[in-house]
């Protein structure tokens, strides 16, 4: 909790704020209160050029208010929704904000926006009519209140909805888990493993499983290694491992020796884990990868600046086909393509192949491909991504297309 105190205060950078405070923690909370993130130079370059302009009200959506409340639980995406037909165009939106407040990084519930159409163009600012005022400042009573800085950024996404996805390194590639540390065995010979269970692992003999000097080594348990194929070429793009589990290494590996007969006799110790948490059963076979460091990703909505053409590889879930809104998908396209995170892809359903029977003789003809939906890219791989549907107004699966929006 902290405790404010204050007779006046600065209002939030509007195009800034928005862009650099959509950051979300591997651990799922908003935590851009507390950090420095700049606005990339395409994002300012973008806001520059549109300072004055605006947009043209033809790009407003026809929902979209005068004036608007920040409330606790919106996102960057909804807001931008509500005012725009191209919600990843917010930066033209909001550019005449970026030389207001020299720190960008902090929006609270409560900030008021207002639309001003004035000369054919749409404009978003933080003063009624555009006005530029007094440069910001605005005058408060004296009063002490407490409130918590936390949760009070303003995120892109729902993180509820992809926080699992932030920290579990869940493509690998062909070998990553046939050299990883395996478990060997649960307490009391318990074939099944969940959480609060004390469980024996091993690596392998040329990288044994043993504890470093540091705080406690924590690793995430996985299986089934599927293979993620490009639907147009075939080609490998990685290995989809099943995540299972969190486990805390408790015990390293280590050896006995006992003299039997005049020999000495070696004998292994696996190493003691224990299941911190679960998402399914554990059992002996499955494998333990190092959780990854803590990271924290900012996501600015927007259009790729290079052509895509890709394709979604398959809907995340056990024998799940279709993808609904909000669920997520993984596609073909990472790193290598120039795909980030936040870039807008719009979905393609991929048009079906019939025999037109309605003509003088049989054909074979295929249906063209029509926009059904976009999605968000929020965890790029080397060759795959990760992507969260955003909207839809049919039922994307894989094979289905993707482009710029």
């Amino acid at each position: 909790m902290k405790k404010l105190r204050s007779t006046e205060r600065q209002r939030p950078n509007l195009f800034a704020t928005l862009t650099a405070l959509a950051v979300i923690g591997s651990c799922g909370a908003t935590t851009a209160w507390a950090q420095n993130y700049p606005v990339t130079p395409q994002q300012r370059a973008t806001a520059q050029q549109t300072a004055q302009a605006g947009v043209p009200l033809s790009e407003l959506s026809p929902r979209a208010p005068d004036e608007y409340t920040v409330k606790p639980g919106d996102t960057l995406w909804a807001i931008s929704r509500l005012y725009l037909l191209r919600p990843w165009r917010w930066p033209e939106l909001w550019g005449m904000n970026i030389n207001e407040i020299a720190n960008p990084h902090r929006i609270y519930p409560g900030q008021v926006l207002y639309l001003d159409k004035s000369g054919g163009r749409a404009r978003l600012t933080t003063r009624r009519g555009g006005v530029s005022g007094d440069g910001g400042t605005i005058k408060l009573s004296p009063r002490t209140r407490f409130d918590s800085l936390a949760g009070m950024a303003l995120p892109t996404l729902n993180p509820s909805l992809i926080e699992p996805f932030l920290s579990e390194p869940i493509v690998v590639d062909a070998n990553t888990l046939d050299s990883a540390p395996r478990i060997v065995a649960g307490n009391d010979s318990r074939v099944l493993l969940s959480r609060g269970d004390r469980a024996y692992a091993r690596g392998n003999p040329e990288t044994p499983l043993v504890e470093v000097p540091g705080p406690v080594q924590h690793y995430r348990i996985f299986r089934n290694a599927t293979p993620l194929k490009d639907p147009g070429t075939g080609e490998i793009l990685g290995y989809e491992a099943q995540y299972l589990g969190k486990a805390q290494l408790q015990r390293g590996e280590s050896t006995t020796i006992e003299t039997v007969d005049d020999k000495d006799i070696i004998t292994v110790v696996p190493a003691s884990i224990d299941i911190v948490a679960s998402r399914e059963e554990m059992r002996a076979g499955d494998r333990l990868l190092p959780e990854p460091p803590r990271q924290l990703l900012s996501y600015a909505p927007r259009a790729p600046s290079t052509q895509v053409d890709g394709r979604i590889i398959s809907v995340y879930g056990n024998a799940v086909q279709f993808a609904a809104q909000n669920q997520v998908v993984a596609i073909n396209k990472g790193t290598r393509d120039g795909i980030d995170s936040g870039h807008v892809l719009a979905i393609l359903k991929n048009g079906e192949t019939i025999l037109d029977r309605t003509g003088a003789r049989k054909e074979t003809i295929k249906l063209p491909n029509e926009r059904i939906g976009l999605l968000m890219v929020f965890r790029t791989f080397e060759k795959v991504s990760y992507a969260l549907v955003l909207e839809i107004n049919d039922t994307p699966k894989a094979g289905d297309f993707l482009v710029n929006p």
